[in-house]
C-alpha cells in the first residue's frame, strides 16, 4: 500500500506541470478537444486533487506545500488565459465601423456558434464562412441550410455584401458533408480512363458537389486539388495532408483535363471551385498542419510540371486559388508562399496576369500558428491575399484578426493593396448565387460507372484544406 501512496505521489508530480501547462494554453489549437467540458473536467480534477492532498496532510512538508500550490496553478492559469482570450476578443468586436468594413472582408471562418458567427457577420468582421461536418453533426442538413440562409439575412439586414460560403467537398477521403451530402470517389480514380471519358465523369462529379452545395447556401467549394501526385511514400508522420490519396494524378495533362471539366461541373451550378494547393505540395514530405515545409525544386522545373494546371484551369475557370504554407525557396526561402509577396504578387498577380481571388489555406495550421502569425498575417494582406482562412478552429479569428488591427493602426498595411483587394473581391465573388434563396436539397442519384459504381455515403478521414 505504501509504494502504492508513492507511485500515485510520483505520478502527481509529473502530471501537475502538464496540467498547468494545457491550462496555461487552453487557447492552442492543438488543445481543441479540451474546450468546454474539458476544461471544466481539468479544474474539477485539479480541485478535488488540492482536496484529497489537504486532507492527507500533505500540506504539513514543504514538498507537500509545492504539490498543492502546484495543483492549485491550473485553474488560476485557465482563468488568465481565459481572460486574455475575452480582452482580446472584446477588442475586436469593439474594432470601428469603418475599421471592420476594411479588413472583415479578408477573413473567413470556420464556427461552431450560431449566434457568435452571426454577429461577426452583422458587424462586417467577416467575409464569409466554412462550414464543415461538426455543423452538420446532430441534426439534419436542412438546419444547416436555414442556419446559413439566416445568416445571408443578417448580412442584409446590415447593408453588408453577401458571405461567401465554403465547404470541403473534394470527393474520395475529403467530403466533409458527405453525408448527408452525396460521396463521390475521388478524381483520382479518373485518371486511368480515355480523355473524354475523364471530362464526361469529372464534369458529373462536379454537377453533383455543385447542386448539393449551392442548394444548401454554399457558394465555393474549396476543390479541385491540383498537386501533383507524389512519386515517393510521404512521411510517416503525414496524418492530415494525405496529398498521395487527394491528388488526381502525376501527368499534369490528366491533371489538367480532369480538374478543368470538375470545375466546368461547379460553375454551372453556380459554385465556385478553388484550386489548391500552390505552389504545390506533392513534392513536400513534410505535413504543413503541424510543421515548416520547403519546396526545393527550381522554379523553371515547376512552370513545366507541377504548375501547368494551375495556370490551366485557371485561364479558363472564374476559379479562386489557395496559396499553400509552404516555401518556394527558389523564390522567397524566408517565408511561406501564403504570406509571400515575391510568391503572390510577383509571380501569381504579375507573371502571370491573374486578377481572380487568392486565399491562404488555413491559418491555424502549424506552419503558420506555430511561428509568428501576425507577422504572417500583415505580409499575407500586403502580398495581395484576398481572403485568410481561419478555419479548423474559429476562436482563433480573434487573434488573427487582432494582428489584422494591429497592423493596420501601426500604419503597417498597404492601403493600395487592400483597395485592388477589395476590388478583386467584389469581381470573383458569385453574388447573384449568395444573394438567391436556397432550394430544399435534393441528393443526386447516379447510374454506375467505371470508376466503382455509383457515389456512396461514408466517412472522411482528413481536416486537410
Amino acid at each position: 500500500m505504501q509504494l502504492l501512496r508513492r507511485i500515485g505521489l510520483v505520478l502527481l508530480w509529473l502530471a501537475a506541470p502538464l496540467v498547468a501547462f494545457a491550462a496555461l494554453n487552453k487557447n492552442d489549437p492543438y488543445l481543441l478537444v479540451l474546450r468546454g467540458a474539458g476544461n471544466i473536467a481539468l479544474v474539477v480534477a485539479s480541485l478535488l486533487i488540492v482536496a484529497v492532498l489537504l486532507w492527507r496532510g500533505h500540506w504539513r512538508s514543504i514538498a507537500g506545500k509545492l504539490l498543492v500550490v502546484l495543483w492549485c496553478s491550473p485553474p488560476v492559469l485557465m482563468s488568465a488565459a481565459h481572460l486574455k482570450f475575452e480582452l482580446r476578443k472584446h477588442g475586436v468586436l469593439a474594432a470601428g465601423a469603418a475599421e471592420a468594413r476594411q479588413l472583415g472582408p479578408h477573413f473567413m471562418v470556420g464556427y461552431s456558434s450560431f449566434s457568435e458567427v452571426a454577429r461577426l457577420a452583422g458587424q462586417g468582421l467577416i467575409g464569409g464562412v466554412y462550414v464543415t461536418r461538426h455543423n452538420i453533426r446532430g441534426r439534419g442538413i436542412e438546419a444547416l441550410r436555414a442556419e446559413l440562409a439566416a445568416l445571408q439575412d443578417v448580412r442584409r439586414a446590415a447593408g453588408l455584401s453577401p458571405l461567401v460560403v465554403a465547404a470541403d467537398q473534394e470527393g474520395g477521403i475529403v467530403g466533409h458533408l458527405a453525408p448527408p451530402l452525396t460521396k463521390v470517389p475521388a478524381l483520382a480514380t479518373l485518371a486511368g480512363l480515355a480523355p473524354d471519358e475523364q471530362q464526361a465523369k469529372a464534369e458529373e462529379f462536379g454537377r453533383i458537389h455543385g447542386s448539393e452545395l449551392a442548394a444548401l447556401g454554399v457558394n465555393l467549394n474549396l476543390a479541385p486539388v491540383l498537386d501533383l501526385k507524389p512519386p515517393q511514400r510521404r512521411n510517416r508522420l503525414d496524418f492530415h495532408t494525405l496529398i498521395g490519396q487527394r491528388a488526381i494524378a502525376t501527368d499534369p495533362i490528366v491533371v489538367s483535363t480532369i480538374a478543368s471539366a470538375y470545375v466546368r461541373g461547379l460553375e454551372e451550378s453556380g459554385v465556385g471551385a478553388t484550386l489548391k494547393h500552390f505552389p504545390g505540395i506533392g513534392r513536400v514530405r513534410t505535413d504543413t498542419h503541424h510543421f515548416s515545409a520547403n519546396l526545393d525544386t527550381p522554379v523553371k522545373e515547376l512552370e513545366v510540371t507541377d504548375w501547368l494546371p494551375f495556370r490551366e484551369v485557371l485561364s479558363h475557370s472564374r476559379s479562386a486559388l489557395m496559396v499553400g504554407h509552404v516555401t518556394l525557396t527558389a523564390v522567397d526561402p524566408d517565408r511561406a508562399a501564403s504570406h509571400s509577396k515575391r510568391v503572390v504578387d510577383g509571380i501569381i498577380r504579375d507573371k502571370w496576369g491573374y486578377q481572380g481571388m487568392v486565399m491562404t489555406d488555413d491559418l491555424v495550421m502549424g506552419a503558420i500558428y506555430q511561428n509568428d502569425v501576425c507577422k504572417a498575417v500583415v505580409e499575407a494582406l500586403n502580398a495581395g491575399v484576398d481572403v485568410l482562412l481561419v478555419a479548423y478552429d474559429g476562436a482563433q479569428l480573434y487573434r488573427v484578426f487582432a494582428c489584422a488591427l494591429e497592423g493596420s493602426r501601426q500604419g503597417k498595411l498597404d492601403a493600395a493593396m487592400l483597395r485592388a483587394s477589395e476590388t478583386r473581391l467584389a469581381r470573383s465573388f458569385p453574388i447573384e448565387q449568395a444573394r438567391a434563396a436556397p432550394s430544399p436539397i435534393q441528393l443526386v442519384e447516379t447510374s454506375p460507372s467505371r470508376t466503382g459504381g455509383s457515389p456512396v455515403r461514408g466517412e472522411t478521414r482528413t481536416r486537410s484544406r
